[in-house]
């Protein structure tokens, strides 16, 4: 009697836990296991199985506190059991320095690994950095975290941030590259960004902050677009808050249009960066059109031809406005041309994009490895409509 009474609650026990993860993989409120599927659980052994619901019930503990102390244990089983795996094997991490909502700084690290021959990619921490989001800050709280867990640093073999490897350049990655393009702006432009930052903080001290996105780094990525398509509301919204920055705003409309424009572009090939069947190979080509581009850019824009700048195209440009963004997009061209340099000037041998084609140009030392793989019908077949498909 005494073990199966016992066995009734370790069941309840499990079932609670398994519960619990479900609804932290959900995302739900911890209180939805008492106030949904607890009744939801009791009409069913009721209604389905006509059995008395109340003593089964009573044996999974789902309160909110309950729910949380499970999430808590699990969490803390499944940390230990990755960190003692990390302590004893070879990883790539990928670091990821986001904002919150309330401009608070986070660092995730997420850890690539080889177990039981499967690949696995799980989260290693969220941390927030307390001081700034320098480089050395962020190597402080790795490496804290790794001498708390005892992982040896020299374990990790590969490290990405930013996103992807391949979104990496010389210094830094692509989105920081967005941050560093405000800081090669002429001191006219960089007045012009400083007055869309004041509205935002206006906008956030008056309990304004949802208008618009406020934090430096979404202002380059997403809010330019939205701040200039609402560009003549906003005007009427300060006409009451502030008219000298209203008057100010009115001046620099082109500027704001151009930097819009710009912003956008560089938005679309941050998001072509982006995913997991990204190459080096794609990247050069990503990376060398959008120079491309850029070139193209400030030459039209020099001749007065605005169809690359949508927004721009639609206000009174003069001919000093013209000056200052050909002087800006060849500052952008030549940083930029600098900080990719080791992906623009990769050389890609031709037989790794077409491993079928001629191999008497290729190196000798891989000419029998081609000769086995051209005659490998079947990953013919795989690599035709691999391309296809476009991986």
């Amino acid at each position: 009697m005494y073990a199966s009474t016992s066995q009734r609650n370790d069941d309840g026990l499990r079932a609670s836990h398994n519960i619990s993860l479900l609804i932290a993989k959900s995302g739900k409120p911890r209180t939805i296991g008492e106030k949904l599927i607890l009744p939801a659980l009791e009409e069913v052994l009721k209604t389905v199985l006509h059995k008395p619901a109340s003593d089964i019930i009573k044996r999974i503990p789902l309160s909110n506190n309950s729910v949380e102390r499970r999430i808590d244990e699990m969490s803390s089983d499944i940390e230990s059991f990755l960190c003692n795996y990390l302590q004893t094997t070879h990883f790539s991490i990928q670091l990821d320095e986001s904002t919150l909502p309330d401009n608070a700084a986070l660092l995730l690290a997420y850890v690539r690994f080889i177990m039981n021959q499967e690949i696995y990619e799980e989260l290693l921490f969220a941390r927030t950095l307390i001081t700034d989001t320098k480089g050395e800050s962020i190597f402080h709280v790795l490496k804290d975290y790794f001498i708390e867990k005892a992982i040896p640093l020299s374990n990790i073999i590969s490290v990405s941030t930013d996103g992807p490897p391949a979104m990496v350049g010389r210094y830094r990655g692509f989105i920081s590259y967005l941050k560093l393009v405000a800081k090669i702006l002429s001191v006219r432009l960089h007045e012009s960004l400083h007055l869309v930052i004041i509205f935002a903080q206006l906008c956030e001290e008056n309990d304004f902050h949802q208008l618009l996105l406020h934090t430096e780094v979404r202002w380059l990525s997403k809010g330019f677009t939205r701040f200039y398509a609402l560009f003549e509301t906003i005007l009427e919204f300060l006409d009451t808050k502030d008219k000298m920055l209203k008057e100010n705003l009115m001046k620099r409309k082109t500027d704001i249009a151009y930097l819009t424009d710009l912003f956008t572009k560089f938005n679309m090939v941050n998001l072509q960066l982006q995913g997991d069947s990204l190459n080096l190979i794609k990247t050069k080509s990503i990376l060398s059109a959008f120079l491309a581009r850029v070139k193209l850019m400030k030459q039209n824009i020099g001749r007065g031809e605005f169809s690359q700048f949508p927004n721009l195209s639609q206000t009174s440009c003069q001919e000093d406005d013209v000056s200052t963004y050909v002087q800006h997009l060849n500052a952008v061209y030549s940083d930029f041309e600098s900080r990719f340099e080791d992906i623009l000037t990769m050389v890609i041998p031709p037989w790794i994009i077409n491993p079928y084609g001629d191999i008497e140009e290729t190196n000798v030392i891989i000419q029998e490895e081609l000769t086995e793989l051209s005659t490998n019908e079947e990953l013919k077949v795989q690599f035709k409509n691999g391309s296809n498909s476009g991986c």
